[in-house]
């Protein structure tokens, strides 16, 4: 009597109870749960015509769009494997994926035709080329296959460790790497996501954060489980994005800590008319207190920090609301929220354990490296097995971020392990002097990194980004983080940037600020 975990009974369950509900809205396009499925088995039966069968791999290279959701159900079903690309690569990033991944059909958006066609002769490995909208020479068109297609589809038997999608890391200072993940990983990640934040058919919920990031933190399953609505959103824009939490009642997000500043920085035009109690889950990087403090005061706004990586499906903490958080001062419960915190129920065993391997004391002090092992971790990488072994030696996936354990049992991260600044045999956080200065009111943004020093051997440098309209020089920015750090973590030097670097998930570059390459100071 047992059945696979997976995301697709989500899918089999909204369609049976929700089925005359609203599913997706994108732009003029609304869809029913009983449209969108139609929708997607028609494409999973034209997929099938184009010789696509189980275990093959299927490109897509869009933004959110309700063709990009579609994907997440109509390739798996068949047994296929997704890879969701991210878009905002260049072509010869697009052809190593494609190429590496082995995808025999690639589905692009009407922005991506272009750079797509001028890579073609290098991608003899993909059979069809589908245009998501528009169309062109050589691309299949989509919206006509589906329109053509017959409802019915060959069904495969899935097991719940076939691979549902591969997902590629940023490859910051490498190559990316396919992240293999499991039918059951997504599943497990989706339950745990829907135990600690509770979602019904009432809710809906806005497509801030990108679907090809680690499966739109498996959102893309996770709203359909509760019947929920997605709002799809191809590009971001805060004034956008407070339109549409107004017109089309949404109650819920998730977005990266640069969205969230964005958003906490927007227009006060925009943000007054905003509704009280939308809920935001926010992971990626380590968000800075200050910013959620900003974002529940001023909009009444209730925000979660999640934590996990690519390999982890995302999740593997969750900074779990408690009842004695309620009575602390809005700068304290900030401070709290800011910290990746527990376990989440499904995703396994999280530790920070030292060199030897053994867990550090719950003291708020004693740095190690955050490591995991559960249902949510990959599969490993694909096509690579030494990577794979040497993230996951010891029976434990390997994050690679320094953190500690506070006395209540929260994780809290201090830095990458390869950020962290050690300075006259003192280590410095730069996420903790980034969250003293993000407080200062004229700053916006800012990264630390540590420099070479000719007496300290390495010091920290901050590079500020500041609120439109707002002033400060060096001295002030040093002398306020002297006053709210040990005099040892406060800068050194302060560079005035335009925009800081980022990948395109949203994560800072800070390699590229200490190599000196976009340290452009204004003038």
């Amino acid at each position: 009597m047992e059945t696979a975990l997976t995301p697709l009974e989500f899918a089999r369950r909204a369609r049976k109870l929700y089925g005359d509900r609203e599913a997706v809205v994108d732009g003029n396009l609304r869809l029913s749960y009983e449209q969108f499925f139609d929708r997607c088995d028609r494409w999973s039966a034209r997929l099938q015509e184009l010789g696509v069968t189980q275990g093959d791999r299927v490109a897509y290279i869009a933004p959110n769009t309700h063709a990009q959701l579609e994907s997440f159900y109509a390739v798996p079903q068949i047994g296929a494997v997704l890879v969701p690309i991210n878009y905002r690569l260049t072509a010869d990033d697009f052809v190593y994926l494609i190429n590496h991944s082995g995808a025999k059909v690639v589905c692009a958006h009407s922005d991506y035709l272009a750079a797509i066609d001028g890579v073609r002769s290098h991608l003899s490995g993909v059979a069809h080329f589908v245009a998501l909208e528009g169309s062109g020479e050589r691309w299949l068109d989509y919206e006509k296959l589906i329109a053509e297609s017959p409802i019915k589809f060959q069904s495969s038997q899935i097991s719940e460790s076939d691979l549902l999608t591969i997902n590629y890391t940023s490859g910051t200072t490498s190559r990316p790497k396919g992240v293999m993940i499991t039918h059951r990983n997504a599943w497990m990640n989706s339950i745990g996501t829907l135990v600690h934040e509770h979602m019904s058919c009432a809710d809906r919920y806005l497509w801030t954060l990108p679907m090809f990031h680690a499966n739109g933190w498996t959102f893309v399953w996770t709203v359909t489980a509760a019947g929920a609505t997605h709002v799809c959103l191809p590009k971001i824009d805060p004034r956008r994005v407070f339109e549409l939490i107004e017109q089309e009642r949404i109650t819920m997000l998730c977005a990266a800590p640069t969205v969230l500043i964005g958003l906490a920085n927007a227009a006060d035009d925009i943000k007054q008319r905003a509704p009280r109690g939308v809920r935001i889950l926010t992971a990626g990087a380590p968000p800075a207190a200050s910013t959620i403090e900003r974002l529940e005061d001023e909009l009444g706004w209730i925000v979660t920090h999640v934590y996990g990586l690519t390999e982890t499906t995302p999740f593997i903490t969750v900074c779990e609301r408690r009842a004695e958080h309620e009575g602390l001062t809005s700068t304290d419960r900030a401070t709290i929220k800011a910290r990746q915190g527990v376990e989440l129920i499904t995703s396994g065993e999280t530790a920070v354990v030292d060199e030897s391997g053994a867990e550090v004391p719950h003291d708020g002090e004693t740095v190690g490296e955050i490591v995991t092992r559960g249902n949510v971790v990959m599969a490993g990488y694909y096509d690579d097995p030494d990577a794979t072994a040497q993230a996951m030696r010891g029976g434990w996936f390997h994050t690679g971020d320094a953190a500690v354990i506070n006395h209540d049992g929260y994780i809290e991260i201090r830095d990458r392990l390869k950020d962290v600044i050690i300075s006259g045999g003192e280590n410095i956080s730069s996420v903790e002097v980034e969250g003293v200065l993000l407080r200062h009111p004229a700053v916006q943004e800012v990264a630390i990194v540590g420099l070479p020093d000719e007496r300290w051997g390495e010091a920290p440098h901050a590079f500020v980004v500041l609120r439109n309209g707002a002033h400060a020089d060096e001295e002030e920015l040093r002398q306020f983080a002297r006053a709210h750090l040990a005099h040892f973590k406060a800068p050194h030097r302060v560079n005035f940037v335009d925009e800081l670097p980022k990948t395109t998930t949203g994560k800072i570059q800070k390699y590229i600020l200490r190599d000196g390459r976009s340290a452009i100071e204004k003038q």
